[in-house]
């Protein structure tokens, strides 16, 4: 009988033991799994820490909030519950009561409800707007119940991040999100994210057979919180390291979070690509973006093309690549019908409709260029804060209304500018792009209400605002304007009325050099009254004026008015030849709006710490640097520039407001002007300084004007008042040709503005004056009634004079006879009017 014996399984186990190769073999396998479970703990406890430490101090990083100035809503304004409700949800605000720490609302059928937080800019009471046929009807304070005419609005978010990753985010909850956004999300990443433990083992396995059969690396299986894992604490870098470190994150977030609250991060920290110049991250920012709107109202197809987006935001970005955008979308929906969130008539609808993305979130309310002059003031001003790590608020005074109409502005202006670029350009297949800056300010306070650096900051990141240029006849007035003080600083005294020879001329200065200057086209027209050289923009009677007033006097107030200290007193300070920026030409164009005082240009209006408290508040920096007087006659002059000079373009493109500017150019183009509520100056030009070939007329004009047409239209800026003279102003009629008192002969008489006591006493000698006679200033009733003299009382009415036209408008300037053809009427020759004028 064959007997076999059974060793048993536990007897080989020693034997394999008891021999020296198998001690070493267990020793080994024991000291493996020790060392691998104390690096695995080391390693999970390092990570579990880092976790507990973002988290304590919450995952997105506090950096401050860059806000607008208040908008104003009064009784009248047509606007809609919807349109106010936009308007807070992009200031922040929420419309359940505890979602938002700035505030929520709550719109009825014909009102809207308001409810500061707080972190509101106000901290003021509650309010409710009431509304019939789309104006607003009634406000009313919450307070007491009763009854205002206006009511601020929320300072509106420009960007929430200060470093030049240029990010916004708003943050949203997960009670926030709707349901149709959550299922996007999960089916296009992760559809059984609210099962698993981290990780998906079925994903995984498709993954690996997806990329076997396609030979590349076709599909992914990262879960949602694998990807959070990544977003929050570790680097981009594809290494097997991070891959390690990500299991052990992921692990710790799945016992260390709830679903919901893992959801929420990724919702708020997902990279969704770009709108303008800033990065967005998170749904909440996606939607103000893409679609304007309130995150619980989105669409099935809304949120499908969010969700798409996260796969590869810059492809599919609905802005840039919309049918790209609409392919993924449906995508998406697809996913969503097979994972049963969607029926087949649901899915039909959404896929079939257009893929629509408001314009509201474009550049022109991005203001990256005001953004960065904000930063860099942040910068150097405030050395001591970190803007960077803490909630600080920072107030601005940026208009988002003027914001968006500058930006609009621009965009139709510089059409104009490259068509005859191209026609001067023809021969060139690429002719060079001009470049654009805008500045808008209110002359009373300095605050800047608009301001654009360039045409594509994604393109050039250059603030032409502040860069140095030419200003050519932009320059001008501050010549004129020193001229008149001469008025009150004793010498010769010059009036508008004064007569200059527009000749060629050579001006000798600094003992031995000399400065020989041209008019534009190498025109001349001889005698002319200043008024009619600054109408002309004539430079030879431009830098006589400018001999005379002296050319420092002339430099000294360039300085005063805010212009650099590089500005010298030579002959070419006339012709502005010494470089300025937009910037400071809008600082001291301010003079010229404000009856003689600077405003100086400021941009940041208040600063909040994250207790509430105020860390910085603005004050209005104003200095007077021109007599009121002397202020009035050259906003008279420049009001003629634009009645019938250079810039009466302005007029006929349709601004018929009263406003007062000056066109300019020299290798650029330039216009600087004003009304009584807003001043704005434009540049246009190349970067590198070659000569532009456009004047100020024809390429920064168009541009002012669209900009100014479009800010009036708001209520703030409507109410433009005429410019009132001051005390000690008198009008009088005279006769452009001689700069004399107006006889009934004088075919040209217009009334002219002086400072009381400068204007002429003698009557024309070249149309029949017959000698000296002296009108009694102090005794109106003595003057002969063929002289319309006026003087213009403190209450500041101006009477209207009655032009010898016959109407309350001057004739125009191109339609009066020329100097010239006056002389030739006249037997006398030249030197003997000269005697006439000034014996």
């Amino acid at each position: 009988m064959d007997v076999r014996i059974q060793v048993p399984k536990k007897a080989a186990l020693v034997r394999f033991v008891m021999h020296p190769w198998g001690r070493a073999f267990l020793i080994a396998f024991i000291a493996l799994n020790t060392v691998g479970l104390l690096t695995f703990t080391y390693f999970y406890v390092k990570y579990a820490r880092l976790i507990e430490q973002k988290l304590a101090a919450g995952p997105f990083t506090n950096t401050s909030l860059l806000l607008s100035a208040p908008r104003l809503v009064s009784l009248g304004d047509e606007f809609t519950p919807d349109e106010i409700a936009l308007q807070l949800r992009r200031s922040g605000y929420s419309e359940s009561r505890n979602s938002s720490r700035m505030g929520w609302y709550n719109v009825r059928q014909d009102a809207i409800e308001i409810f500061p937080g707080a972190d509101s800019y106000f901290r003021e009471e509650e309010g409710v707007v009431k509304f019939n046929r789309s104006k607003v009807s009634q406000i009313i304070s919450l307070r007491d119940n009763t009854e205002r005419t206006q009511m601020l609005l929320e300072p509106e978010l420009i960007t929430n991040l200060f470093d030049r990753n240029r990010e916004k985010r708003r943050l949203v909850r997960f009670e926030d999100i709707p349901p149709v956004l959550v299922r996007a999300v999960v089916s296009a990443e992760d559809k059984r994210f609210f099962q698993h433990s981290g990780f998906d083992p079925l994903r995984v396995i498709k993954a690996a057979y997806v990329d076997l059969k396609e030979q590349r690396h076709a599909e992914g299986a990262s879960t949602l919180t694998m990807q959070v894992a990544r977003m929050f604490w570790l680097n981009p870098a594809k290494t097997w390291k991070r891959k390690a470190a990500e299991v052990l994150i992921t692990l710790h977030l799945e016992q260390r979070l709830s679903k919901e609250q893992i959801f929420e991060y990724y919702a708020n920290q997902i990279d969704l690509g770009r709108r303008g110049s800033f990065a967005i991250r998170g749904f909440g920012e996606a939607v103000q973006a893409f679609f304007g709107k309130d995150i619980r109202h989105l669409t099935a197809a809304e949120a499908a093309t969010l969700a798409g987006l996260a796969q590869r935001p810059s492809y599919t970005n609905p802005v840039r690549w919309p049918e790209r955008a609409r392919v993924r979308r449906n995508v998406v929906l697809g996913l969503m019908r097979e994972n049963g969130y969607l029926s087949d008539r649901e899915y039909s609808e959404a896929a079939a409709s257009p893929l629509t993305v408001t314009r509201s979130g474009s550049e022109s309310t991005d203001a990256p260029y005001f953004v960065d002059l904000v930063n860099d003031s942040l910068s150097d001003q405030f050395q001591e804060h970190d803007f960077q790590s803490h909630s600080y608020r920072v107030y601005t005074t940026l208009d988002l209304n003027l914001q968006r109409a500058a930006s609009e502005a621009v965009r139709i202006g510089m059409k104009e500018v490259d068509e005859q670029i191209r026609r001067r350009f023809r021969k060139m297949a690429n002719p060079p792009e001009a470049q654009v800056a805008l500045v808008a300010l209110d002359p009373q306070t300095g605050d800047v209400k608009a301001l654009i650096g360039g045409r594509d900051y994604g393109r050039s990141q250059l603030n032409r605002v502040l860069a140095k240029r030419q200003p050519g006849s932009a320059f001008k007035p501050f010549v004129y304007a020193a001229a008149l003080n001469t008025a009150l600083s004793g010498g010769r005294v010059l009036t508008p009325a004064t007569l200059l020879l527009d000749e060629p001329t050579s001006f000798v200065y600094d003992d031995d050099r000399t400065y020989t200057p041209s008019n534009f086209k190498d025109h001349f027209y001889g005698p002319v009254t200043m008024r009619q050289a600054l109408m002309k923009s004539l430079n030879i009677p431009t830098v006589k004026l400018a001999e005379m007033a002296g050319y420092r006097s002339v430099a000294e107030l360039a300085r005063r008015a805010g212009l650099n200290m590089e500005i010298r007193g030579t002959p070419a300070v006339a012709l502005g030849a010494y470089e300025v920026t937009p910037l400071e030409i809008a600082g001291a164009y301010t003079m010229f709006a404000n009856r003689g005082i600077v405003s100086k240009p400021h941009w940041i209006k208040l600063i909040r710490a994250t207790n509430g408290g105020s860390l910085y508040e603005s004050q209005v920096e104003r200095r007077p640097v021109l007599d009121p007087r002397v202020d009035y006659l050259m906003v008279s002059m420049m009001q003629d520039v634009m009645r019938a000079g250079t810039a009466a373009g302005v007029r006929s493109r349709g601004f018929v407001l009263p406003a007062a500017g000056k066109t300019g150019t020299s290798h650029d183009g330039w216009f600087a002007g004003f009304t009584s509520k807003l001043l704005c100056i434009i540049w246009v030009g190349f970067d590198d300084n070659r000569e532009l070939g456009l004047e100020g007329a024809k390429s920064a004009l168009p541009i002012w004007t669209e900009f100014m047409k479009r800010a009036h239209q708001f209520r703030e800026y409507r109410s433009v008042r005429d410019f009132e003279p001051p005390d000690g102003i008198v009008t009088v009629d005279i006769d452009p040709a001689t700069g004399q008192l107006a006889t009934p002969n004088c075919p040209s008489a217009r009334p002219e503005f002086f400072i009381s006591g400068t204007q002429p006493f003698e009557f024309c000698g070249l149309h029949g004056g017959g000698g000296t006679q002296v009108a009694g200033w102090e005794t109106p009733e003595q003057t002969p009634a063929r002289v319309a003299v006026s003087t213009f009382p403190a209450n500041g009415n101006q009477p209207q004079p009655q032009y010898r036209n016959g109407s309350e408008t001057p004739a125009a300037a191109p339609e009066q006879p020329s100097p010239r053809e006056e002389a030739k009427k006249n037997k006398k020759g030249f030197f003997g009017r000269l005697k006439d004028i000034f014996r």
